[in-house]
């Protein structure tokens, strides 16, 4: 099973475009990444700069409109790991072990896998994995 851990800090969505975390964090942070990468559960993770930096593009009524950021939200995604494990219990248990040092959140997501789908929705993807 693919799970997606998807990191929300508190106030990120109002940082600045050039907030960067400090060098303590991001040393601790990569330990617990090789730590995951040594279980072979880490396929893979980034980090995202702050919404200041970003852009949206809404779709209606068969047109699109682009909005740069920042936008107006409580909350903002800050990064991502893509893990696979053999349950949502592992992937907690891996979350728990996040070394988070502010207020934070972390939203754990399955994946959708093609096998999850019925015959005719795998049939519409046309074999497209």
């Amino acid at each position: 099973m693919r799970f997606m851990m998807l990191m929300i800090p508190k106030g990120y969505a109002n940082a600045a475009a050039d907030c960067m975390p400090s060098a303590e964090a991001v040393a601790a942070m990569m330990k617990y990444n090789q730590a995951m990468k040594d279980a072979g559960v880490l396929l893979s993770c980034e980090g995202l700069h702050p919404p200041a930096k970003s852009a949206r593009v809404a779709f209606a009524d068969g047109k699109s409109t682009v909005m740069h950021g920042p936008f107006r939200t409580p909350e903002a995604l800050g990064g991502y790991w893509m893990i696979q494990v053999k349950s949502l219990d592992e992937a907690i248990a891996w979350t728990k072990r996040c070394p988070v040092g502010h207020d934070a959140v972390i939203e754990i997501r399955q994946v959708q896998e093609f096998e999850d789908f019925p015959a005719d929705v795998q049939k519409a993807a046309g074999g497209l994995r």
